[in-house]
């Protein structure tokens, strides 16, 4: 089961893993911009002019809390049916201990926009904003210390797994991850230069990242895949020569199908021998991007072959390393 929030007050959910949405009645219409839940019936959604609404059922029906806060608020999160916090608007945060019923604002020291806001436990926190801001907190919101993010771009998403590791992503394709409690954030290779809004993990080294275009990332540790989807419709189907090439480790692979066909695409060494295949499902009509990771691939030549139906298309590709 998961939900969706949107415009005017829009709430949807899914119980098949999104194979149908259903609209449940949110009872604002203000935009609605995060929702947390912490099990299948209790959560929070939070949004435009200090909006916040709970759910106790799962949806079925939403009340209206009061924030006491005039701003935007962008995200909220809760560790249990009583503690949580929420951010937004010129650097708005605001707690609650229980469940919502009253809401205290929050010092952040800061007045960027803190588009995420993550917690561990009820003392250890992180929350995310404008130009590379990173706050820090050891006791449940009172004091917010900066963090050196080494990065300018809007920061829009945080992850953290544990008290000492996590990830952040945000403009411009950034990605950060810390291993240290974010003493030190290293920014990592996302093989993308598109906005990315939304990163989730669900342990140390398996995760998904979201952003523009239809951009979607997808890491176990040992392999990052790449796929963007553009918001066109192309005239022709066409497989692009691979950039860069020659290549180390990775190399995008553009393409294009001017209507939703079957899709294989498969690399090949130059024996002819299958070393990987990268796409195998049925895909709107649209341009795409991919990008492969060799790392485990010895250099040398590779064939990589599109095939749509009866169409084929094949590209010379170069690993060098």
């Amino acid at each position: 089961t998961a939900w969706g929030v949107g415009n005017a007050g829009t709430i949807l959910i899914t119980t098949n893993g999104g194979d149908n949405w259903n609209v449940q009645t949110s009872n604002t219409s203000y935009n609605l911009k995060s929702i947390n839940f912490i099990n299948e019936n209790i959560g929070w959604a939070v949004g435009d002019s200090g909006t916040i609404i709970k759910t106790t059922d799962g949806g079925a029906n939403w009340a209206v809390q009061t924030s006491n806060a005039a701003n935007n608020l962008l995200s909220v999160y809760f560790i249990d049916e009583n503690i949580g916090w929420a951010s937004g608007y010129y650097g708005t945060i605001l707690s609650t201990t229980d469940g919502g019923e009253n809401w205290t604002q929050l010092v952040s020291g800061v007045i960027s926009h803190l588009f995420s806001i993550c917690f561990v436990n009820e003392n250890i926190g992180w929350a995310v904003g404008n130009s590379g801001i990173i706050l820090k907190t050891e006791d449940g919101g009172v004091v917010w210390l900066l963090q050196t993010s080494d990065v300018d771009k809007n920061l829009t998403s945080i992850k953290m797994l544990d008290e000492n590791s996590g990830y952040v992503v945000g403009g411009k394709g950034t990605i950060l991850k810390t291993t240290d409690s974010g003493n030190t954030w290293i920014l990592q290779d996302a093989n993308t230069d598109y906005d990315l809004n939304f990163v989730n993990f669900i342990d140390s080294s398996y995760g998904w990242i979201a952003g523009k275009n239809g951009t979607i990332l997808h890491t176990n540790e040992r392999v990052t895949i790449v796929e963007t989807a553009e918001n066109k419709t192309p005239e022709t189907f066409y497989l692009s020569q691979n950039y860069p090439n020659p290549f180390n480790p990775s190399t995008v692979i553009r393409y294009s199908i001017k209507k939703e066909s079957f899709v294989n695409l498969t690399i090949y060494d130059i024996l002819g021998n299958q070393v990987e295949n990268l796409i195998n499902e049925t895909k709107p009509a649209g341009e795409y991007q991919y990008t492969w990771q060799a790392n485990n691939f010895a250099s040398g030549v590779y064939i990589c072959r599109l095939q749509t139906g009866n169409i084929v298309e094949t590209k010379k590709m170069i690993l060098q390393k």
